[in-house]
């Protein structure tokens, strides 16, 4: 089945990377429409070996669209997305606008696909970037033996806050490497040489919207409210490429003999099965520009008998954002 696709935000670091994921992996698009807002009317954007002139988003745009995939932000989403489903496209989005929403599915294609084929409102929420990779590696691990408490710090690069934080990063770099001190616009702070606490405060005292993100998502995606979630996030000075510390608890033991075996056969996991050794483990300079979740150093908690802990690590504009959602809608025009 060939279909007409349209990237909203196609401009942006998400959108760009969602056209070249669907240019990989030979998505079966008779038609693929670049959108974005009025100040990148007339722009072009590379596809398939030439350009795509970006057009307005607006509703008309969306005539004849059967799959659109948003990355423009949760205000527009909100705006168009609905628009873009009234006209019979299948609204895959990015933004946090549709994650909590109940009549909006929040899907990971590893773990929860089946979720896809309830859309009420013709809307799939793509999840966070770090709850994607985090769920890809534990939902084996869940499926076997339940979660009960997770436990994860995350290491998270600069490019989940978009182009001018990956900019910025790489000036704030040169100016340390010189002695200047780093120009902080799009960080609250310098992030080269340092790590910060950077998204605002969520809707609970002394968490962050990324935090409990994490939180909710985890359950949704896997189908337990009684999931325990504790999560820590943290800005690194890396370009791209996630990273997570998780300590896994179950509510039957769960030993990291058989957690390895599970992750060998697990969709969209690439375990480091290796004895530990420094720089023997996933890295997001190896992780950046692929499609996997590396998982390693799966271990044997020594504190909490039948806990795990693992590192998770992944391209979070790849897996995280864009291929996520291409997935998503491969599965669906595969039917």
């Amino acid at each position: 089945m060939s279909c007409v696709v349209a990237v909203v935000g196609a401009t942006g670091v998400v959108g760009r990377e969602m056209l070249r994921t669907l240019e990989h992996r030979r998505f079966p698009a008779t038609e693929v429409r670049a959108l974005a807002s009025a100040r990148s009317v007339g722009s072009r954007v590379p596809f398939r070996g030439g350009e795509l002139e970006v057009k307005l988003a607006c509703a008309e745009a969306f005539d004849g669209v059967d799959i659109a995939l948003f990355s423009a932000g949760a205000a527009a989403s909100r705006e168009l997305a609905p628009l873009a489903a009234l006209r019979g496209a299948v609204v895959i989005d990015n933004s946090s606008a549709w994650r909590a929403d109940p009549a909006c599915p929040l899907v990971v294609p590893e773990v929860n696909m089946d979720a896809a084929k309830d859309r009420p409102k013709g809307i799939i929420a793509n999840p966070n970037c770090s709850t994607i990779q985090m769920v890809v590696a534990l939902g084996p691990l869940h499926a076997a033996a339940r979660l009960k408490h997770i436990v994860v710090s995350t290491y998270q690069a600069a490019s989940g806050k978009g182009h001018a934080a990956m900019d910025e990063l790489i000036t704030q770099t040169r100016e340390l490497a010189s002695g200047a001190e780093p120009t902080a616009n799009v960080f609250p702070g310098s992030l080269a040489g340092n790590l910060l606490m950077d998204w605002k405060s969520g809707s609970l005292p002394d968490w962050s919207e990324e935090e409990l993100k994490m939180v909710h998502e985890t359950r949704k995606i896997l189908g337990d409210a009684s999931i325990g979630v504790t999560p820590t996030t943290v800005r690194v000075p890396v370009v791209t490429g996630h990273s997570e510390a998780v300590h896994a608890q179950f509510h039957r033991p769960m030993t990291a003999s058989e957690a390895r075996d599970l992750l060998r056969r697990a969709p969209g996991v690439r375990l480091f099965d290796e004895p530990y050794a420094p720089g023997r483990h996933p890295q997001p300079r190896e992780a950046a520009g692929t499609d996997e979740v590396y998982v390693g150093r799966v271990r044997d908690d020594l504190a909490v008998p039948g806990a795990l802990n693992l590192w998770i690590v992944a391209d979070n504009l790849r897996k995280g954002a864009a291929l996520n959602a291409v997935q998503i809608a491969e599965r669906l025009v595969g039917g």
